[in-house]
Order: structure tokens, then sequence, then C-alpha cells
């Protein structure tokens, strides 16, 4: 303890315990008096060390509260201090919520709005240095603005650490998509697109965004795999796919990424579509193809469809004089269904390239079933081709391949060879075929020439009621106008087969039958039908057939 005088101040009381005229302090400074000041003017200097005692409180220290003696106050402040300490500590990328901040704002501008003013009424607090008490105070409070600069700061780098992790995490859902196919990992792949996009467009200036370019020619390359690895079928979804990006994400931020698919996804269609050509089904390489000629029309793989196409059409050609004509016409007719898929103006000639290889096709199966014993098919493949190509120079040889084969079908015999495709010459032999039956019958022949003829149905003919009978009368009866045919064959084995009409009240069978012709003599030939038999079937019958009429 130091005493000293101080002149003008009032002297203590007697039983103070203090003696008379001498003022006692500590440090230098006066205690804050037991009870607030009766009410009245200010003492000397109170603006002054209100001053102070509020700057000392705005530090969020509870300084100005100590140097007034106010230690629960004080305490006060620094448990405000505390838990906006531990609520904003460590920072993190959502910063401090604002009414925390809004409410200890308030309240250490009450604390120092209090600490001002028991320093205002303390007239027994005299500073000795209340200016430096003041200077103090506007020192501290440094200490919360730089705590709110690196606060800032840390909360900047939470952040960027933050769109980093995000970052990573788009990596992660890249390297996860490329393990598998592009249709079940697309979903993969527009969420890890999704992730950059956002980086570089709603946070340019982060370290994570000026990453975002690197990462997504990673991204490019990760989703076009299939194409590095020359698998051009599968690469086409992907690029396609890519070729999209440019319509939601910005142009600048993908660069020349923008710009990359198109000469790859160009090579793929045509990679795919020519290594199908060729094929039968859906799988034709026409969807593929025809999407390159659509879609980039002025490529340098554009301009090979065509060649590539007309190609593949001669080799199949080719290929139908090997021992599979009918798989071969199957497969020209997948390659027409794949002309029918391009643009008619890029490849102007293929579809009359395409149909006439079907048309050689169709004659080239018709005849290997011919040969193969196959008659129904046989038949049917090469009516259809006559009824189809009318104008085709061997429509009338498939008549005869398909009338030869529909004998066959009941005369294996009629198929042992091809029907000529010429005339014989040399002479010819005069065959008459008369009808006596009350049905049409069509009679089909096959042998050195093949053809049909048809008959009419005999007015007034009826059915024999045994086989005798017919042997014996028909043909026969005098005054009776039987339908003829008549035939100028060259001499050689022939084949008939006998084709009857039917009405409501007949069904009757067909008969098949074979013979030879002779040179130098004509022949005769009379149809007819006796009763129906116990199967319920009119037969037909031929006695005699090309029996000859007389010899030239």
């Amino acid at each position: 303890m130091e005493s000293r005088d101080q002149p003008g101040m009032p002297e203590s009381g007697p039983g103070s315990g203090q003696e008379p005229g001498v003022e006692y302090t500590w440090g230098g400074f006066q205690p804050p008096p037991a009870t607030p000041p009766a009410a009245g003017p200010p003492p000397p200097g109170a603006a002054t060390r209100a001053v102070a005692a509020g700057l000392l409180n705005l530090s969020g220290l509870g300084l100005g509260h100590v140097l007034v003696g106010n230690w629960r106050r004080a305490a006060v402040s620094w448990g405000v201090t505390a838990v906006f300490l531990f609520v904003a500590l460590p920072a993190d990328p959502d910063g401090v919520p604002a009414a925390l901040v809004a409410v200890c704002l308030l309240l250490l501008v009450l604390a120092a709005a209090d600490a001002a003013r028991i320093a205002w009424r303390a007239d027994t607090l005299r500073w000795v240095r209340p200016v430096l008490a003041g200077a103090l105070g506007l020192l501290l409070l440094a200490v919360p603005v730089a705590g709110t600069f690196a606060y800032g700061s840390a909360r900047d780098e939470a952040v960027e650490q933050e769109l980093l992790g995000r970052l990573k995490e788009g990596d992660d859902l890249v390297a996860k998509a490329a393990k598998s196919p592009f249709a079940l990992s697309k979903a993969d792949y527009g969420h890890a697109l999704t992730l950059y996009r956002e980086l570089g467009e709603d946070h340019p200036g982060s370290r994570a965004a000026a990453l975002v370019p690197e990462h997504l020619e990673a991204y490019y390359a990760a989703v076009a795999t299939p194409y590095s690895a020359k698998r051009h079928c599968e690469a086409i979804d992907p690029l396609t796919y890519l070729r999209t990006l440019p319509r939601t994400v910005d142009r600048k931020l993908l660069g020349d990424l923008a710009g990359y698919p198109d000469t790859p996804l160009a090579e793929s269609l045509y990679g795919c579509g020519v290594s199908r050509l060729g094929g039968t089904g859906t799988g034709t390489g026409g969807e593929e193809l025809g999407t390159l000629l659509r879609t980039f029309p002025e490529s340098s793989q554009a301009g090979q469809v065509g060649p590539a196409v007309s190609a593949t059409i001669r080799r199949q050609v080719a290929g139908l004089k090997g021992a599979e004509p009918c798989a071969v016409t199957e497969q020209l007719r997948g390659t027409r269904t794949l002309v029918a898929e391009l643009p008619e103006t890029s490849v102007p000639t293929l579809e009359r390239q395409a149909e006439a290889g079907v048309r050689d096709g169709v004659f080239a199966c018709g005849v290997d079933e011919f040969k193969d014993k196959e008659f129904t098919e046989a038949r049917t493949t090469l009516t259809d081709f006559a009824d189809t190509y009318k104008d085709d120079g061997r429509r009338q040889q498939a008549r005869n391949i398909a009338i030869a084969a529909e004998i066959a079908e009941d005369r294996p015999a009629a198929g042992k060879r091809l029907p000529p495709s010429g005339r014989p010459g040399g002479a010819r032999m005069e065959l008459v075929i008369s009808n006596d039956a009350p049905n049409d019958v069509e009679v089909l022949y096959t042998g050195p020439v093949t053809g049909t003829v048809r008959l009419k149905a005999c007015g007034g003919c009826e059915r024999y009621s045994s086989e005798a009978a017919g042997a014996a009368r028909a043909c026969k009866a005098s005054g009776t106008s039987y339908p003829k045919a008549k035939l100028r064959l060259p001499a050689g084995e022939y084949h008939f087969l006998y084709k009857r009409g039917s009405d409501a009240t007949t069904a009757v069978d067909n008969y098949t039958s074979g013979s030879k012709v002779a040179p130098g003599y004509t022949y005769t030939s009379c149809t007819y039908v006796v009763e129906r038999d116990e199967f319920g079937l009119d037969l037909p019958t031929l006695p005699d057939l090309l029996k000859p009429a007389s010899a030239s």
C-alpha cells in the first residue's frame, strides 16, 4: 500500500479506518464505490472513462466490466464469447448462423453500453491514464476484427475442401461407371456430369472449378472407352450421349470437347454398320449406316457407305453359286431391307442392285430346292418368282420347274432332273387328250418339254360304275363331242399329273402316270372317272395312257 496526499479530496469521516486527508489507491486506480453515486452531474472526465470502458467491452473479453470492478457481468461477456467460439469453431462451409451472430453482436453492444454507463457514474473511478485505456480498447477491437478475417479465410478453405470433395465424388462415379456397360452406368455418368457442371458454372473461382476441364477430359475418355477399344457397335450409344452434352453444359466449360464426339461417332456408325452387312433379321447395319448418312452426310465415312454396300451385294450374288443359295438369298433380302433404310439420295443405285440380287437369289433357291428333292418348297418358290418378276427372261423356266416339282410331289421320278431350259429340235409326235368326265381337268406334263393344258368338263358325260365299264366305253359314245387338247411332243420319257376340278356334288382325286413317246407315232389318251370307292374317292383313270393311235 502506498499513500499520498490528494489535495481537494474530501476527508474521511470518523471510523472509516482511513486517516483523514489521505486517499488509498490500488495499483494506481481507485476502487469502485460500494454504491452508485448520488444522482447529479457526472464527475469530471466521465465521458472519457465511459468511452474507454465501452471500447474495452466491445472486444468480447469483458475488460470494461473488469475495470469497473463488475466481475459478474464480465463473466457474462466471457460466457457469450465462449458459446460463440464453441459454435463457430472449427470453421465449416455453412459458417455461423446469422441469428447467433446478431444475438452475440447485440449482447456485446449491450455489455459495452453497460460498462460505459457504470464508468460514467463512478465518480471515485479516477484513472491515471483513461486515454490510455481507451487506446487499449481500440487496440483490442483488432481481436474480433482479425478473428473475423481469420474465420472467413478458414471458412473459405472449408468451402474449397467441400468443393474438392464433390470433384472427387464425381471422379469416383466415373471410375465406377467405366466398369459397366453404358446402358447400366448412364445414371452414374449423369450424376458425375451434374457435379462437374455445378462446380464449373456455380463456383467459377474455386480451385475445384479450375480442375473441372481436366476432369471432363477424363470423363469423356471414360464414356468413350468402347470406341477406344474399337468396339464400334457398343460405342454408338455413349458417343451419341456425349454429342448431346453441349445442350446442357456451357460450351465454354467443355471447350474443344464439345465437338469431339462427331468424328468417333461417324467412325463407329460406319464400322458397326459395315460389320453387320450381310446379316439377317434386325442386325443388318441399315440403322447405323442410315444414321451416318443422315447425321454426317459430308463425312468421309458417309462417302464409303455406297461402295461398301455394293461390294456386299456382289459378294452375296456370287455366293448364289455355292451350296446354300437359299441362305444367301435371305442375306440378300436383309441387304435389300438395309438399302431401303438408307436415304435414297445418298445411294441412288443400290436399290436396283439389291433388288436384282434378290431376284437372282429367289431363282437360284428354287432350283436348289428342286435338286434337293424339296419339291413342295421348290414349287412355291418358283411360282412366286414367276408371279413376281413377269419381265424376267427366266420366268418360263421357273414355271416349268414349278410344274415338274408339282408332278414330282406325287411322282418322284418326275424330279430326277431339271426340265430343259431350251426347246429341243427334231420331230414332234402328236398327242390328243380327250376328257370323258363331268369335271374340268388340267394336265401337267414334264419330260423333254414341260407344260400344262386344260380341258373343260364333258357335258352329258358321267362317272362309270367300275373300272371295266370305263375301259370299255370311255371316249367311245357316238355323237358325243369330247373336249380335246392336242400336244406335239418330242420323243422321250414323260410324266403326267391330271388335276381334276370339283363342284358341289363331286370330289375327285388327282392322278399321275408316266409313258414314253416314241418317234413316228401319234398318240391318244382318254381320261374318265369311276364311281367312288369305299374310301369316298372318285378315281380318275387313264386306260392305255398314250396309246399309239397310228404310225406316221
